[in-house]
């Protein structure tokens, strides 16, 4: 497997993530575990993937923290992987990448399923980007600027 180049060191927080979260398999196994899966079997059964490559995926994924590994819920001697609050963290990334296919898509009658509240049934609102005032904000209302330094404690 070709080495990817490292962002960890990058000044940018989007190429940052992209250790963590930039590869299609990890997004997917972080969508499976989203919805409930836990297991090696479950993952690699759902998924297709083959076992060496999702065994790399699960690894990285503890490594940087997004899943951890626990004692199999039913008491057997298998392993399972569960979310950490950082995993959970990615909910928000993975609606956004759905609704982007679901706006953007050449063939949007193919896309399965619709995302709905659990409670009423009713499809997911499309996420906003909102200014602490809750003004609604597009691209032209936002820019990039240096982080203030950090203050030393004394």
């Amino acid at each position: 497997m070709v080495k990817r180049t490292s962002f960890e060191g990058d000044a940018c927080p989007i190429a940052r993530s992209l250790d963590a979260l930039g590869d299609w398999w990890s997004l997917l196994i972080i969508r499976e575990a989203l919805f409930g899966l836990r297991r090696f079997g479950e993952f690699q059964g759902k998924l297709g993937m083959a076992k060496n490559i999702l065994s790399v995926r699960l690894r990285a994924l503890v490594d940087h923290g997004i899943l951890a590994t626990a004692p199999a819920s039913d008491g057997s001697a298998y392993q399972e992987y569960v979310l950490t609050p950082k995993g959970r963290g990615t909910f928000p990334i993975l609606v956004a990448l759905r609704q982007w296919s679901e706006e953007f898509d050449d063939h949007p009658e193919e896309i399965a399923t619709v995302l709905v509240d659990r409670a009423k049934h009713r499809p997911v609102k499309k996420l906003e980007m909102r200014a602490e005032d809750g003004r609604l904000l597009t691209p032209a209302d936002t820019m990039l600027k240096p982080r203030p330094p950090r203050r030393r404690s004394a």
